[in-house]
């Protein structure tokens, strides 16, 4: 499988899952959002009361329907964004590596300043792929 496609896909699952919690947030519109997460968490096979999920299942008790409804319309615009170079690069559209490049350049300073605060091996790992997919991108479109 070629490097172009491996990144298309990379972007349409980022996509994919940003387009799941928009449509989470807006489930929990207007009702006890603790509530609603404990339940789903329960269905997902993992054990709510976590100390990992009982911080998240409390933080997320404090969002207001006005935060719900932000994120929610936040997470909707980065899947149009991530879908689009996905696509793009599936069709191997050379605006589709110009664009990709950059956006994902511009995340990078965003990135690290979250790593700095709180460091994970999944942030990690994303930043390390974000930043083969520039160098790869920007190898790509200087050799052509």
């Amino acid at each position: 499988m070629k490097a172009l496609t491996l990144i298309a896909i990379f972007k349409l699952i980022k996509a994919a899952l940003l387009i799941a919690l928009a449509i989470g947030a807006i489930s929990v519109l207007h009702k006890d959002v603790a509530e609603v997460l404990t339940y789903r968490i329960g269905e997902l096979g993992v054990d709510p009361q976590g100390r990992y999920m009982q911080r998240f299942i409390t933080l997320a008790g404090f969002a207001t329907p006005r935060r719900v409804v932000m994120v929610s319309i936040g997470s909707f615009f980065y899947a149009a964004l991530f879908a689009t170079e996905g696509i793009g690069l599936l069709l191997e559209q050379r605006w589709a590596e110009y664009f990709t490049a950059i956006v994902t350049a511009s995340f990078l300073p965003i990135e690290f300043y979250e790593l700095s605060h709180h460091p994970t091996l999944f942030k990690m790992l994303v930043i390390a792929a974000n930043i083969a997919i520039v160098i790869y991108l920007v190898w790509r479109l200087w050799k052509k």
